[in-house]
């Protein structure tokens, strides 16, 4: 597992990196309370810990950089709470570096018609507090028919969370591989969300109203086909541009840290920051996607752009 302190040198790639003093302060408080609290470890448990992660709580965070990190925990994805706990130190510390002002929140997704705990989300923190946090998520692992509860959680987004000082679209990303199903029974709103309502929920709609407020991405396991039913129908949610296709699902955390570096700035730092982890084959096998795709708007930019770019899509200036 990663560890919270600086030292880079255990790491595996074909590089150094070291993390940006600017930031170098928190990172040793962060360091200083995880070894206090001993060895880092994700515990194997049957049940989330419900206090922390109800999805009746409204959360906000006057952080000018939220980011909202969500992954579907059915079936086989059970285990990817765990594999972003493995790198939770490694995601928090590259991003902070960026943006020292970076707080996170969490959330699992099952499916409301047949899990115990559908919906599970964290409230915003940053650094070491993030530990506890994440886990306290459980991969219930359950899932029914294909469709899973997608459209629950957009719709707790859009009621529950609250990020005044935004200064920019802030970052929402999706890890899954299922479709969701299209309608949201008011009945699982007020029982798992605690809010009274007397009508269904779109969930195409409701992803909809999210993106008007999150810089949001799909980031699809490497399973089925570019094009399918499941794509189709997130590219009506958010927009056939957002949806990511992973190739390597033990880089996942890579990819939604590339694409955020990008936009922030700081993609050739992100890069080296990979190259101290990973070999270089497999840094530009990471890059390459990210690079074709706007980090705003996911719009395609032309393989020959350099420098400074601004996107003819959404105006966003990038640098390339």
């Amino acid at each position: 597992m990663y560890s919270w302190d600086e030292d880079t040198s255990s790491w595996y790639g074909d590089a150094k990196y070291k993390y940006s003093s600017r930031s170098s302060s928190k990172r040793k408080e962060d360091a200083e309370r995880a070894e206090a609290s001993g060895p880092r470890t994700y515990k194997q448990k049957q049940q989330p810990n419900e206090k922390i992660v109800t999805p009746k709580k409204h959360i906000a965070t006057e952080s000018p950089n939220p980011l909202i990190v969500a992954v579907d925990v059915t079936g086989s994805m059970a285990s990817w709470p765990f594999e972003i706990f493995d790198r939770l130190p490694l995601l928090y510390n590259t991003l902070s570096q960026y943006r020292e002002d970076l707080a996170i929140c969490f959330a699992a997704i099952g499916d409301a018609g047949c899990d115990d705990w559908p919906l599970q989300v964290t409230t915003f923190a940053s650094g070491f507090d993030l530990e506890q946090l994440l886990g306290s998520l459980y991969g219930e692992g359950g899932g029914g028919d294909a469709p899973e509860s997608y459209g629950l959680f957009a719709h707790w987004v859009n009621t529950h969370v609250t990020t005044p000082n935004a200064q920019e679209t802030p970052f929402l990303i999706v890890f899954g591989d299922a479709p969701m199903h299209p309608t949201v029974p008011h009945e699982q709103i007020s029982h798992f969300m605690g809010d009274p309502i007397r009508k269904d929920i779109d969930a195409l709609k409701a992803w909809q109203e999210v993106t008007q407020h999150w810089n949001t991405w799909f980031l699809r396991r490497p399973t089925g086909n570019p094009g399918d039913s499941v794509d189709q129908q997130w590219g009506k949610a958010i927009s056939e541009q957002k949806i990511f296709h992973i190739k390597d699902e033990q880089r996942a955390v890579d990819y939604a840290m590339g694409l955020i570096a990008r936009a922030w700035g700081y993609f050739g730092d992100f890069q080296d920051n990979m190259r101290a982890r990973q070999s270089e084959e497999k840094v530009a096998e990471v890059s390459a996607p990210i690079e074709l795709k706007c980090p705003r708007c996911g719009a395609p930019i032309p393989v020959d752009a350099g420098g400074t770019f601004k996107c003819g899509y959404c105006n966003a200036t990038l640098k390339l």
